[in-house]
C-alpha cells in the first residue's frame, strides 16, 4: 500500500458527485427524546467521479488511472472543485486566509489546516496535500516571501527561524483530497463507438 502524487484526471473530476459525511449515533428514547454521539470527530469525503465521463477517451483514461492504482490498492489526490482552496470559491487566495497556529518563539513546524465557521462554532480541518506553487504563508498580517518551506506531501510548513511567541501564523492555499478507489471493480459499457460509461466510480478519502 502506498500514496501516489499524483492527481485524478481534472476534466473528469470536474463533474463529479459527492462530498463531506459524518457518522453520528442516534438513539431514541422511550419518551420521543433523542440521545446523539458523534462517533467520528472529523468528517470523511466520498465522490462518484462516473458523472464526468463524456468520452469513450476519458473511460479509457479512468481505466488506465484505475489499473495504475491497483483498485483500491493505492491512494491519490484528487480535486474536489467545490473545496479546493483556503479562500472562498469567488476570492483569490491570500496569505492571510486561515490560522494555522500561533508562535512560541521554538516551534518552527506547522500544520496546514482549514478552518470552516458558522455561528459560533469552528471546524479545524488538518489539510495534507496543498498544491506545489500555492501555498502563501503570513506571520501576523504580513505576507513572508521567504524564511520557509512547505512539505506538499504532507502540508507541513516548516520556518528557517521559529515565529516568536504570540505571533499568529497564516497562510493560503490550494489543496487536494488525499482518496482511493472504494471498488476494485470498474462496470465499463462502451455504448457506441465514441461513447462509454461506467455506472459508478466512488473514490473515498483517506484519513490517517
Amino acid at each position: 500500500m502506498a500514496f501516489h502524487e499524483v492527481r485524478f484526471p481534472d476534466n473528469i473530476s470536474r463533474g463529479a458527485r459527492g462530498g463531506p459525511e459524518r457518522r453520528t449515533q442516534v438513539v431514541e428514547l422511550a419518551s420521543g427524546d433523542e440521545e446523539r454521539n458523534a462517533s467520528w470527530a472529523d468528517s470523511r469525503r466520498r465522490y462518484d467521479v462516473a458523472y464526468g465521463i463524456r468520452r469513450a477517451d476519458d473511460l479509457a483514461a479512468v481505466v488506465a488511472f484505475f489499473e495504475a492504482r491497483n483498485g483500491r490498492l493505492h491512494g491519490f489526490r484528487y480535486k474536489d472543485w467545490a473545496d479546493y482552496k483556503s479562500a472562498l470559491p469567488s476570492h483569490a487566495i491570500t496569505a492571510t486566509d486561515d490560522q494555522i497556529g500561533t508562535g512560541t518563539g521554538s516551534q518552527q513546524s506547522f500544520q496546514l489546516a482549514k478552518r470552516y465557521t458558522s455561528g459560533a462554532q469552528t471546524w479545524v480541518r488538518t489539510i495534507a496535500k496543498p498544491v506545489a506553487g500555492t501555498v502563501r504563508v503570513a506571520l501576523g498580517m504580513a505576507e513572508q516571501l521567504s524564511g520557509w518551506t512547505v512539505d506538499t506531501t504532507t502540508g507541513v510548513i516548516t520556518f528557517t527561524t521559529a515565529p516568536a511567541g504570540g505571533v499568529i501564523v497564516r497562510a493560503g492555499f490550494e489543496f487536494d483530497v488525499p482518496v482511493r478507489f472504494d471498488s476494485d471493480t470498474l462496470d465499463v459499457t462502451l455504448e457506441f463507438e465514441r461513447l462509454g460509461s461506467i455506472t459508478a466510480i466512488p473514490l473515498l478519502e483517506i484519513r490517517r
